[in-house]
């Protein structure tokens, strides 16, 4: 997304487009997977830990952006068109997550009185690149 993207995003969610904040969601809207805190800090040098915690607690408060827990201790973040719920799939060889998004989670019937807010359903196991590195020959 572009920054004017990005600031036009925000003010529609409702969200004062600060520096801190167009810039956490420009890197998370240019990544092709899921990202941590741990590792926006290391993409985003010029902002603090605080700061973008902040901006995260900030953009999930008003669903700009998605949160997950992968099943590798960290919760990722993710931008996503409204409503695109699909499944993440964990690799526990090289502990990358990838969006699946040509699979979507079917919808849960809850009983009365129950209101699903977020779902998340992570698969786990071997990407195809592992899978691959793992039969070829030394």
């Amino acid at each position: 997304m572009s920054t004017k993207q990005c600031e036009d995003m925000l003010v529609g969610k409702g969200v004062r487009p600060t520096a801190a904040r167009i810039l956490v969601l420009q890197k998370l809207s240019e990544r092709t997977s899921p990202a941590s805190l741990f590792e926006l800090e290391a993409e985003l040098e010029t902002l603090d830990k605080s700061t973008i915690s902040r901006s995260l607690a900030l953009l999930l408060e008003h669903h700009a952006i998605h949160s997950f827990e992968d099943g590798s201790g960290s919760i990722k973040y993710e931008t996503c068109p409204v409503g695109d719920r699909h499944i993440h799939f964990f690799c526990e060889v090289c502990r990358k997550t990838s969006c699946l998004n040509n699979i979507k989670i079917p919808v849960a019937q809850l009983p009365e009185g129950y209101i699903m807010d977020t779902i998340n359903y992570t698969v786990k196991g071997v990407c195809p690149l592992c899978n691959k590195r793992r039969f070829q020959k030394p």
